[in-house]
Formats: structure tokens, C-alpha cells, sequence
């Protein structure tokens, strides 16, 4: 929600209040006294910080059970590293917990002081996760986008973020100008050979951490709902056995790639050679639970983040 100039003493007084509710652990009666307001007013404020961000809270204590699960997980299926954050059964956020666990792996990669290529995929996941990041001033890192920014109407893609990371991350942005699906593999194949895109798309090969978002598909799909791909493609694609995307890139429930004409259309960056680059997926969430499995046994990704439900579906395999 945008905030309005007329407001900003409002938004001040929140971001008070929220500081000496979370920070300086002040009650809300105690907030009241200090700013002379009344109680109900002191929570609303507190309430009006969360909302508008002001205030964004990390649970950094470590829980057991998620520990126990990450372990797990990485040994099976032989990963560089996993994390797993709690299941909210009263939640149906596709987002929450590890959009604040993907920001601070963010974070910690970037304030690494030698330099470094950080690859950003695209999705919901990862824009929610971007939103959650702390102003950083990152000059020796480069942040390269795998996937092209325009949508089929000629649109800025909405969930392509490293325009929202450019935001919050002063460090050298590369996006990809160009559609996130294209008309034919030589098409790609054309436009990847341009003096303006092939910079990028080497950069992203040499990619040192990559953070992709894990898709699902069916018919509630983003690749669906958010207009990329008709009715009529999504049933083929699941008649074909797919079950999961990453970065458009489309696989079976064994991660292998599909033979067809929208992996051939998708103009992303392949996706950094997992030998070299730690390649962090990112997903929860039930309708996700095959498209997680298929990442990891393909090889798509090489270190995840999720949560309870996810980890417990991909160890009883």
C-alpha cells in the first residue's frame, strides 16, 4: 500500500511506537504514557507498523524439529543446504516463513565483502522475500535477473524482481529484456546472441548463489493465472506428466525436462551449473509438494528452502 505524504506524521508516530514495542520491548500502556496517547490508540499504531512494514520481526530461535528435518532432507537427498521453517495448519500463505528465512539467506550472502554473482528467478515467493530485505549498500556484487521481464501483453512482468531488489540493494542490477516466453527455440536461441542480452546471459552461467522460486502447474498455476500460457497448454503440459516449473523451465515428477513447445519457448538463462553455484529453491505449501520433489530429484536445485509439511512429503518418499 502506497503511503501518502499527508500521513507521514501518522506513519512517524507508528514507527515510534513500533520501535518501543519491539525493540525497546515497551508495553502498550507504556507506549501510551511515553507519547502521551491512549491505549487503544498505542495499539493501533503498533498494529499500523506491522502493516505497513515498518517494523519486519525474524524469528532467529531455532526449532528443533526443524532442525531434525533439515538435516534429514539434506542428507537424502544430497544437498549443500536446507531449511526448514514451521507449518501454520491456520494458514494458506504460499509465502509466509520462508519469504523472512529466503530474505535473510539473501542478506547473508550480500554482506559477504569479496565480490560476487547472484542470480534472482522470478515468482511470488521471491518477490515476497525481496520485500522483506533490509537496505544493503552491495557495490562489489553483481545481481543478474535468469528470466526475461516482459509479459504477453508488453508489460512489465509483475513478479520479476530485481527491480524491486534494485530498490532496497545498491549493487549493479542485470535484468533480461526480454519476454519470459518467446515464439520458438530459434527465436531464443537469436535473441540470446544479442549484443544487449548476451552479457547477461554469460553472467548468469557464472552465477556464484542462485535463488529461484519453485512453480507448481495445473490450473491455478502463475504461469496460468498470470496469462502466460492458455487453458488448452496447461492441460497438454499435465497430460505430458508436469508437475513443476522453475523459472518457466518445465519438468516431470522425476525433474527430468519435458520435450515440448513451451520449454522450447522459454526464453530464461539456464540455470547456473549446480557444481559451481549454490542454486536455492524456495517453495511450501501442499499443491507444491510434487513440483518440490521434482526440483531435487532432477537436480534442478542443490540447497532449499521450505517448510514442515514440504520436508516430511519429500523424506517419506
Amino acid at each position: 500500500m502506497a503511503r501518502k505524504a499527508g500521513n507521514q506524521g501518522r506513519f512517524d508516530d507508528a514507527a515510534r511506537a513500533g520501535w518501543l514495542y519491539y525493540v525497546a520491548g515497551r508495553t502498550q500502556d507504556e507506549i501510551a504514557s511515553i507519547m502521551g496517547i491512549s491505549r487503544q490508540s498505542a495499539q493501533r499504531l503498533v498494529s499500523l507498523a506491522v502493516a505497513e512494514k515498518l517494523i519486519k520481526v525474524r524469528l532467529d530461535h531455532p526449532i528443533a524439529t526443524c532442525l531434525e528435518l533439515a538435516d534429514a532432507v539434506q542428507q537424502k537427498f544430497n544437498l549443500r543446504q536446507v531449511e526448514v521453517v514451521p507449518s501454520d495448519p491456520g494458514s494458506d500463505s504460499a509465502t509466509s516463513g520462508i519469504a523472512e528465512a529466503g530474505a535473510a539467506e539473501i542478506e547473508r550472502w550480500l554482506k559477504q565483502t569479496d565480490p560476487l554473482i547472484m542470480a534472482i528467478g522470478t515468482g511470488r515467493t521471491l518477490r515476497a522475500a525481496v520485500d522483506q530485505l533490509l537496505p544493503m549498500e552491495c557495490p562489489q556484487h553483481r545481481i543478474v535477473s535468469l528470466t526475461g521481464n516482459v509479459s504477453p501483453d508488453g508489460s512489465a512482468a509483475y513478479y520479476n524482481v530485481i527491480f524491486s531488489m534494485a530498490d532496497a540493494i545498491k549493487a549493479r542490477h542485470f535484468p533480461m529484456p526480454l519476454p519470459v516466453l518467446v515464439s520458438s527455440r530459434e527465436e531464443r536461441e537469436l535473441l540470446h546472441s544479442q549484443a544487449l542480452v548476451h552479457p547477461t546471459v554469460e553472467l548468469g552461467a557464472k552465477a556464484d548463489v542462485t535463488f529461484v522460486g519453485i512453480g507448481d502447474l495445473g490450473l491455478n498455476a502463475p504461469l496460468l493465472v498470470d496469462g502466460f500460457l492458455q487453458t488448452a497448454e496447461m492441460e497438454s503440459l499435465m497430460a505430458e506428466g508436469a508437475v513443476g516449473e522453475i523459472c518457466g523451465w518445465i519438468f516431470d515428477a522425476n525433474g527430468k525436462l519435458l520435450e515440448n513447445s513451451v520449454n522450447d519457448r522459454v526464453a530464461s538463462i539456464a540455470l547456473p551449473s549446480r557444481e559451481n553455484s549454490c542454486v536455492i529453491g524456495m517453495a511450501k505449501g501442499k499443491r507444491k509438494h510434487a513440483a518440490i520433489r521434482g526440483a531435487v530429484l532432477g537436480g534442478h536445485v542443490n540447497a532449499l528452502i521450505t517448510d514442515e509439511d514440504a520436508a516430511r512429503y519429500l523424506l517419506r518418499g
